[in-house]
Parts: structure tokens; C-alpha cells; sequence
């Protein structure tokens, strides 16, 4: 989980078994997305209505095509071959790369590839008139994970004390949208995707970085953590240690500040920090390390995201 950018961090063809057809109204978390619900989780700048479709959406392994009738704006489906891979990863190097000035390595197809791309299922977001795809999450899910015998987050914090929970938990991130398409309504689309990925492969776990921008040296990152409720912090057993922190006691951390609107929307939804700041140099951020629990999703928004 993580701002934009999130630097969160194929190529193996991804194989997806089918169920049998299952009807729209249980695969299809939000039929319309609330204009007010995104103003709610994100703020008025955000608040944005359109129609999503999960038509052809694949949930990796388990779930099968939806047909609907009326053409949605946008339209959520997974990577299913290595050409739709490269349509997120030429999304997150155009982003990361030559938007926010990330250090990314060099890619003659202008392509942000790392070595978990190949062990992640890919979440894209299309406009349905271009078929452009203009926002995308990647998901490392706790199979895949013990394979490659790590998480990302485990390159930026010690999570000792939370590995108890990894056969339970997907990694996401990487996420990002296109400059042109950043409102509520694409975010809300990444998130209904998420939501059927993680009930239909009956996991409970979301796991990854939250990101903060620091132009202004970490003051307000720094900030922004001294900012967060006790009730918006995860139990003290469940926390992770930045192996390179953001130095708190340096920066100026008693600034008034309002957190970005999709580290706004994650509290709401109820997910907890479970760590200071780590500082990823490469991406020039400071992350949040977040976990959110299904079963913990805010009441007043689990049927739009759970059905």
C-alpha cells in the first residue's frame, strides 16, 4: 500500500485457473463509485464519480469473466500475459522515473523492472475509451513470497516481529496513476481490485509502504508520523524497524501538516502504521510500513470494497 509514488517495489507467463462463472453482483464490489464516499476517504480535491467494471478482470487463479452491460469508465483487470506486465511497468517508470526523479536502473524500453516483478500478480486500471492503462498496483502473495524468501518491505525494515503472519499476508505496491487520471475514483478502482483479489484467495493481510515525497528534506514526513493517534498505530507486537531511518531528532517534526489523500484514505479505511520512517534514497521518500486486516476494515466502508 503506498502513495504515488510508492516506492514499494517478468518474467514468468502468469497461468490463471478459472472457477466456474460466478454472477456480477459477488465478483463486483462497487457497481458505481460514490462521489461522496470518495470525498469521505480522500477529501473534496478527490471526490470524483464513475462507473468501474470488472469485466475480464482475472483474479488470479480463482475468478472468471464478468460480462456487463453498461460501459464503465474504467475497467479492472490482471496481467495475463508479459505485454500487459510491461504496460504497469512502463506506467511506473514514466511515474517514478520521470515524474518524481526516482534513481531507477536503466531500461532501453523505459521500464521499471525489478527482480519481485516475476513473482507478483499485476493489477491494471484501463480507461475504457483509450484502453490506456493508467494506474496499477503489484501483488507479491505469500506463496510467491516464500519462493523468492523475502518481501520487499523486508529491504527496508526488520520485520521479525511479524513473521507470524506470512502465510497470511500479500505484500502490495508499486502503485501509481498517470498525472492525467489522479482522482478518487481511479484509487477506489485499485482498491476494488485488491479487495476481490484478497477474498477470493482467502487471505486477510495487506501489507507494504506508505509513501511521503521529501522535497523538503523529511520535515514533513517527520511531521506527519509525530502527527498519528495512538489508535492509528499498530500494536506494539506488530511493529517493524526502518533499517535506515528517517532521523526524527534532526528534522522539524512539529509542523501542522495533512496527511496525503491516499495515506488519508488507508486510516479511514482502518489500516495501522507499524514503524517509524524508513528512508528509501532511491525513491527519496519516507515510508510508513501500513497493515490493514479485512476484518478490520471501517464498517461505514466495507460493503463498498467487500460487497
Amino acid at each position: 500500500m503506498s502513495d504515488i509514488p510508492n516506492p514499494f517495489g517478468a518474467f514468468e507467463i502468469f497461468s490463471f485457473k478459472r472457477e466456474k462463472n460466478l454472477s456480477a453482483s459477488k465478483l463486483n464490489p462497487i457497481k458505481k463509485l460514490s462521489k461522496k464516499l470518495a470525498k469521505k476517504l480522500f477529501g473534496k480535491k478527490f471526490a470524483t464519480k464513475a462507473r468501474v467494471q470488472l469485466a475480464t478482470a482475472q483474479v488470479p487463479s480463482k475468478v472468471s469473466p464478468i460480462t456487463k452491460s453498461k460501459r464503465p469508465a474504467f475497467h479492472v483487470e490482471w496481467a495475463s500475459s508479459l505485454s500487459e506486465v510491461k504496460e504497469a511497468q512502463r506506467l511506473r517508470y514514466k511515474v517514478f522515473a520521470e515524474e518524481m526523479g526516482a534513481n531507477l536502473a536503466q531500461n532501453a524500453e523505459g521500464l521499471d523492472v525489478d527482480e519481485f516483478d516475476v513473482y507478483c500478480d499485476h493489477l491494471l486500471i484501463r480507461d475504457q475509451d483509450t484502453l490506456k492503462v493508467v494506474g496499477t498496483y503489484r501483488v507479491l502473495p505469500p506463496h510467491k513470497a516464500q519462493e523468492i524468501g523475502r518481501l520487499y518491505s523486508d529491504v527496508e525494515f526488520d520485520l521479525t516481529r511479524l513473521d507470524h503472519l506470512r502465510p497470511k499476508l500479500v505484500e502490495v505496491g508499486r502503485s501509481c496513476v498517470h498525472q492525467d487520471y489522479r482522482s478518487g475514483a481511479v484509487i477506489m478502482a485499485l482498491w476494488s481490485g485488491l479487495a476481490q483479489y484478497m477474498q477470493k484467495n482467502g487471505y486477510e493481510i495487506m501489507l507494504g509502504c506508505a509513501s511521503i515525497p521529501m522535497a523538503d528534506g523529511g520535515h514533513f514526513a517527520a511531521s506527519l508520523y509525530n502527527s498519528l493517534s495512538n489508535d492509528q498505530m499498530a500494536p506494539v507486537e506488530f511493529h517493524a524497524f526502518p533499517r535506515l531511518a528517517l532521523p526524527l531528532d534532526k528534522l522539524n517534526g512539529g509542523l501542522e501538516v495533512e496527511a496525503p489523500p491516499l495515506i488519508k484514505g488507508y486510516l479511514k479505511l482502518g489500516a495501522k502504521i507499524c514503524s517509524s520512517p524508513a528512508w528509501d534514497p532511491d525513491f527519496n521518500t519516507a515510508d510508513l510500513l501500513t497493515m490493514l486486516r479485512l476484518s478490520e476494515i471501517n464498517p461505514r466502508y466495507a460493503k463498498h470494497f467487500l460487497g
